[in-house]
């Protein structure tokens, strides 16, 4: 039975992941804010939204927007409903649970079922099919997009009715992965001080007791300082944290290594020199100190 595909968010990961719902065999209709995005996947066979209320009259659509304003602008209430009810939408954005929460209410009241399905892994991940995605939501709606999302991933991972855990699930990842960023500044600073070659640490490391793509990805961006062009920008690693404090403070949960990691990040920025960079780039203003 053929369906309708929307798509709403063109960046780097979104490309990569419409591209891949594109072999699906079903119509892909694309929106984006700046239409230029869309070009190659038009030229590709997908249909060119002029709304995003067109996208999202898809049966089963999909966003991968920025952050919360941005999910929350373009998953208003007129452009969920302006296609009927019946409809699910797959929201794949590092969003906040409060946010979700907001959105699948939106959406219910639209008579729309909502999944959250953020992603682990980089846009050329994306683009192999290889993305761990984590699920939430009605089971009714996950067992119909089940499909589709299995074209952009190695394992779907489930992780309850309520989209907000998904979203939870994910930040804590990025948390991880803020620390793991750190970590690994202060153990190549350490051993730089002492004559040895960071590339060396980053093999031990990756050989042994920390294999991993994390480690061995941002290690070696780390070691020879591969930061450009950036896979994931600077601004949305402090995006990231603040979601993180957002979530603790939900339930008073105290993060002492947060104010560490946000005065890196903040440094960061502040540095032109860093700023435009990826995320792992924040690891210079600990080699620098």
């Amino acid at each position: 039975m053929s369906i309708t595909v929307g798509f709403l968010g063109l960046g780097s990961m979104g490309s990569a992941i419409a591209t891949r719902l594109m072999a699906s065999g079903h119509p892909v209709t694309v929106w984006n804010r700046s239409s230029a995005a869309a070009e190659q996947l038009v030229a590709a066979g997908a249909i060119l939204a002029a709304t995003p209320a067109e996208a999202l009259s898809a049966d089963i659509s999909f966003s991968m927007l920025a952050d919360d304003a941005a999910a929350e602008t373009v998953l208003s209430a007129d452009n969920l409903g302006a296609g009927g009810a019946g409809r699910i939408h797959v929201n794949m954005a590092s969003i906040s649970t409060s946010a979700a929460e907001r959105l699948e209410g939106v959406a219910r009241a639209a008579g729309v079922e909502y999944v959250a399905s953020p992603v682990l892994g980089r846009p050329a991940v994306a683009a192999e099919g290889k993305l761990n995605i984590l699920v939430a939501g009605p089971d009714s709606a996950v067992e119909l997009v089940e499909p589709l999302l299995a074209l952009c991933s190695v394992r779907r991972w489930r992780f309850g009715d309520e989209p907000r855990q998904a979203n939870a699930v994910k930040i804590a990842m990025n948390f991880t992965i803020l620390h793991a960023l750190q970590a690994m500044a202060e153990s190549i600073t350490l051993v730089e001080a002492h004559g040895v070659d960071a590339a060396d640490l980053i093999e031990l490391m990756t050989s042994t007791l920390f294999p991993g793509a994390i480690y061995s990805g941002y290690g070696g961006m780390i070691a020879e300082r591969r930061y450009s062009p950036p896979g994931f920008g600077m601004p949305l690693g402090l995006k990231d944290l603040g979601l993180a404090e957002a979530l603790a403070a939900e339930f008073g949960i105290e993060l002492p290594s947060a104010p560490v990691l946000r005065e890196r990040f903040t440094t960061a920025l502040a540095d032109p020199s860093l700023a435009e960079l990826d995320w792992s780039a924040v690891a210079e203003v600990t080699r620098r100190r």
